[in-house]
């Protein structure tokens, strides 16, 4: 058999149909009576190629067919009038390996440096989604009444814009106030602590008092300590600017996902395979649906302590109720251990004012979270997937020290989707593998 050379360029069907017309040559040359091969295998191989490029239907794609020139160096499919082309490089040589590696190791760290200067803009994402599926259910709520959904959104935006303005109107003067009068009263509150009797006996063994003045005038006569104190100011007014400015952001980027937010949702699920596409579109939106109802529960039930204190605080007698009652509310978001931070910070401010104060306080707080945990939390959490305790934990402890507040906030609806897909996707396949 003679061995026929075809370039790649060619088709794969074309090839096919070369090499059965190529047999079909050779063996109708080699029945010839009396007739042998007469030409030299070279010499065949090169008619035979002519033959085929010079065929319309067998040509290659690329361009119009040439025949071959004579055999020789310049005729190689390789070779041009620049030279012949080398041999391909070694991808299993030590420095092909050790290049790559390298490249991709770069790559890897810049990647690391964009994402740690993109941490704000992450954030500011992350925070405006939580809004956005905290306040998808009023929109749809409002959709199903047949409502148009840009009025829709369009006034559940202005209901959020007037709660925040009249929680300013309302909060910022007293907080201005009762705020300066705190700090104004902060040296006899220390006074007061000093005066205490377990302090003096403190101070009467290990000499406290003396050696917190002394270290307390070492600073104030220390002009580096007194330069970064000023840097602390500046630094903490950049952080006011820093935080309005990323809050209206914020705002800006709820309304829009708001608006968007079918469509966004349409473009997402277009990229799932059409025989998976029902399965992940229900999963998604019931993980949507649950932690949108974990965010207006946990918000609820953080303004319902932080009014139920405001009422304890001003019939008590507790000063500055309505900073506390705004503390309260916002370290209610926090899930777990919120309230009792709250409560704690209530309680020691009353027991510089009046212990009697701190403890009608600490028992209102004990009665007031055992009436949250059996009463509150399970009739406004009802429609939310319920999280195991230990989950709930090690959830909050995780998003805590990942992303802070944020973290704690997204940790609860994150493990929940998490055990719903635990539920709907691996222990059925698990069952059925």
């Amino acid at each position: 058999m003679y061995a026929v050379k075809f370039p790649r360029s060619l088709p794969g069907l074309a090839r096919v149909r070369a090499f059965r017309r190529a047999q079909r040559e050779m063996l109708r040359a080699s029945n010839r009576p009396g007739h042998g091969p007469t030409e030299t295998d070279e010499q065949l191989e090169q008619s035979l190629l002519a033959d085929l490029l010079a065929d319309p239907a067998l040509a290659p794609s690329g361009g119009p067919a040439s025949p071959a020139g004579p055999p020789g160096p310049t005729s190689d499919a390789s070779a041009s009038r620049f030279g012949e082309v080398g041999r391909p490089l070694n991808r299993h040589s030590p420095f092909y390996i050790g290049f790559v590696g390298a490249i991709g190791a770069l790559l890897a760290i810049g990647l690391w440096h964009a994402l740690g200067r993109l941490a704000t803009t992450i954030t500011i994402l992350l925070v405006s989604l939580f809004l956005t599926l905290a306040l998808n259910p009023l929109v749809e709520w409002l959709h199903r009444r047949k409502m148009a959904r840009g009025a829709a959104v369009a006034l559940v935006f202005l209901g959020l814009l007037v709660v925040f303005t009249l929680l300013g109107l309302v909060v910022i003067p007293p907080v201005i106030t009762q705020g300066t009068d705190l700090a104004q009263q902060a040296p006899s509150y220390l006074q007061h602590l000093l005066d205490s009797k377990w302090v003096r006996d403190l101070d009467a063994n290990y000499h406290v008092v003396e050696k917190f003045q002394e270290e307390f005038n070492k600073k104030i006569t220390d002009q580096t300590f007194l330069q970064q104190v000023l840097g602390g100011i500046l630094g903490a007014g950049r952080v006011v600017a820093s935080g309005i400015f990323q809050t209206l952001t914020i705002l800006i980027l709820t309304l829009y996902f708001l608006a968007s937010l079918p469509k966004m949702k349409q473009s997402a699920y277009a990229m799932v395979p059409a025989s998976r596409r029902l399965r992940v579109v229900s999963l998604s939106e019931e993980i949507m649906r649950r932690t949108g109802s974990y965010a207006i529960g946990q918000v609820s039930i953080a303004t319902i302590n932080a009014i139920a204190s405001w009422i304890m605080m001003s019939i008590v007698g507790i000063p500055y109720a309505a900073v506390l009652a705004v503390a309260v509310g916002f370290l209610g978001l926090i899930p777990m251990v919120g309230a009792t931070l709250g409560a704690t910070v209530v309680c020691l401010v009353a027991f510089f004012d009046e212990p009697k104060k701190a403890v009608i306080a600490a028992i209102y707080y004990v009665i007031y979270q055992q009436t949250e945990n059996y009463v509150f939390v399970p009739r406004i959490m009802q429609r939310t997937v319920s999280v195991p305790g230990a989950v709930t934990v090690v959830a909050a402890l995780t998003g805590g020290t990942l992303l802070g507040v944020l973290g704690a906030l997204l940790a609860i609806p994150v493990a929940a989707g998490l055990l719903l897909l635990y539920d709907e996707v691996l222990v059925p396949r698990m069952r059925h593998s």
